[in-house]
């Protein structure tokens, strides 16, 4: 690719340019003109110093927007001239028939299982995938069941099922690490199982909850039209270790499946499977995680700091976000999965806890803005909880379920308005917020460690002090943020990615601690389904 700044097209020479594939250049537009054609084309011809009407084509690469001073929308753009535009193909994914190759188990059917499942595939291996819940569209039943009635199904909620945790938390599709893999094969991927391309060129893609179910069906249907196998409503309960190789698989369902490989793929809320760790004998360990509080602001309020305007802001311009991280007394406090246009909902795997996350729809149109404000925790805290490597988990618990005693249960959650929250003041009203199930105002130290509880406070009045207006009685704070993380990291090794203790065991994904999102979970499904290829002899 020819970088047109370094090719000197700025001395506004018509120079002879029809050999070059495309000129690359970055141009700004105001939000009014952000859609306008012929004013991309006009900003582009100067910039590259040719005439606009040379221009036969402009692709456009990279979208962002730049509200640090007045906002404005930022486009990378790849321009032909005197050619004419040859369009690259359309995302693919290379499927075949695996139904009587050999077979590799994947337990999990969140991003990293199914991601997993599709790689096998592509390299002729036969994936069966075991999943503890329901198809996606039933599984929403059981989500209406939470909202409607504070019921939860222990097997299926926002947590578990088809597409994982993944399914209803938003779809955001970026990742902080560049040192993961391919990132751009992944997008694509979900391209071609109908995700709209516009995320292959936005700063921050996003597809949005109400469309990621349609395209995980889209995922299963071509993984079983390809001889793949899925086991819904079966849990996995027990394995075997003979000879240090996982030999068999024992399902709740009564079935027991003779393995030659496995990928756990389980997510970083299957704790009965953690503690399948310790029973038999191999290896887990304690890991920190981060644990807080869903705070939610009129998203007017957050455009209104963001992108320095009164009253709504334009049209064009996406639903303002935001990245927040302080240190405070030592620990950092920061912004995590932050939903703008978007719904806190209730994230609970059993029901006698309270655990709430974020999601967004695709047009990020809800009135609301939240996020979940988390500090660092690690073993000063678990102490109480026991020094093996299950006390973090089992202090995770210990607070959902103090969150479920303070909102009275039915998932109704805890919540002061955030002011009152630094204030250490019992809040008399609450203002409107978009968690269904009902929020009640209680007090969060009852909920949350002090060590939590202070630096959240400290957090927060920093952080009223970098967005004015941010700090303000108009925003609700609700308890508790607590599943950002798995509490535990499942030992592999660094070459083979298999467990020490068990060969043929894959630990894989945000579960098994070495992923953090839909992206680099589905990067390391990839790269556990590569490598248990190899340890059957595969290429």
């Amino acid at each position: 690719m020819i970088n047109a700044q370094t090719a000197q097209w700025k001395t506004g020479k018509n120079k002879d340019i029809s050999d070059l594939a495309a000129l690359s250049c970055t141009i700004t537009l105001s939000p009014e003109n952000a859609g306008d054609e012929s004013e991309i084309r006009k900003r582009a011809a100067r910039k590259l110093g040719i005439s606009p009407n040379r221009i036969t084509a402009i692709k456009l690469v990279r979208r962002s927007v730049d509200a640090r001073k007045s906002p404005v929308f930022v486009l990378q753009l790849e321009v032909w001239a005197d050619e004419p535009f040859q369009p690259d193909p359309s995302p693919g994914f290379p499927l075949q028939n695996v139904q009587n190759a050999p077979e590799i188990h994947i337990v999990g059917m969140g991003p990293a299982g199914l991601f997993a499942a599709l790689e096998l595939i592509a390299r002729g291996y036969k994936p069966v995938l075991i999943e503890r819940g329901k198809p996606v569209r039933e599984r929403r039943r059981d989500l209406a069941q939470i909202t409607r009635e504070g019921v939860v199904n222990p097997e299926s909620n926002y947590c578990f099922g088809e597409g994982g945790a993944g399914t209803f938390s938003d779809g955001k599709l970026y990742t902080r690490s560049t040192k993961r893999g391919d990132t751009r094969q992944v997008l694509e991927t979900l391209v071609a199982f109908g995700a709209t391309d516009e995320i292959l060129i936005e700063t921050h893609p996003h597809i949005g909850t109400n469309k990621l179910p349609g395209i995980i069906q889209n995922m299963r249907e071509a993984i079983l039209s390809c001889g793949g196998e899925i086991l819904f409503n079966s849990k996995l309960t027990g394995w075997e270790i003979v000879g240090g190789k996982i030999t068999a698989l024992s399902l709740c369902t009564g079935e027991k499946l003779r393995i030659k490989g496995l990928i756990l793929a389980t997510g970083h809320s299957a704790r009965d499977v953690f503690e399948l760790f310790p029973q038999s004998g191999l290896a887990i360990e304690a890991k920190p995680f981060a644990l807080g509080v869903r705070v939610e602001h009129p998203q007017e309020i957050i455009d209104q700091i963001q992108y320095s305007c009164t009253g709504l802001r334009h049209p064009n311009l996406p639903a303002a976000s935001y990245s927040l991280v302080q240190q405070v007394e030592g620990r950092g406090v920061y912004s995590f999965c932050m939903c703008p246009g978007g719904i806190i909902c209730p994230a609970a795997t059993t029901g006698n806890e309270v655990v709430v996350n974020g999601w967004s729809p695709s047009k990020r149109n809800s009135p609301y803005a939240n996020s979940g404000i988390v500090v660092e925790v690690g073993p000063e805290l678990f102490g109480t909880f026991g020094d093996d490597a299950l006390a973090g988990m089992r202090f995770q618990a210990s607070v959902e379920e103090k969150a479920f005693q303070s909102g009275g249960g039915k998932q109704v959650a805890p919540a002061l308005r955030l002011t009152d929250f630094v204030g250490r003041k019992l809040s008399a009203t609450l203002p409107g917020c978009s968690y269904l199930p009902g929020i009640t105002a209680s007090s969060l130290d009852e909920v949350l460690p002090s060590a939590v509880a202070e630096r959240l406070r400290g957090g927060f009045e920093m952080f009223g002090r970098k967005m004015k207006g941010y700090l303000t009685s108009e925003a609700v704070v609700v308890g508790v943020e607590s599943r950002t993380s798995s509490p535990v990291k499942i030992p592999r090794d660094s070459e083979t990615l298999m467990h020490p203790g068990a060969a043929g065991l894959f630990p894989c994904g945000e579960g098994a601690g070495y992923a953090g999102g839909i992206m680099s979970a589905a990067i390391d499904g990839r790269k556990c389904a590569e490598a248990a290829v190899r340890y059957l002899g595969g290429g």
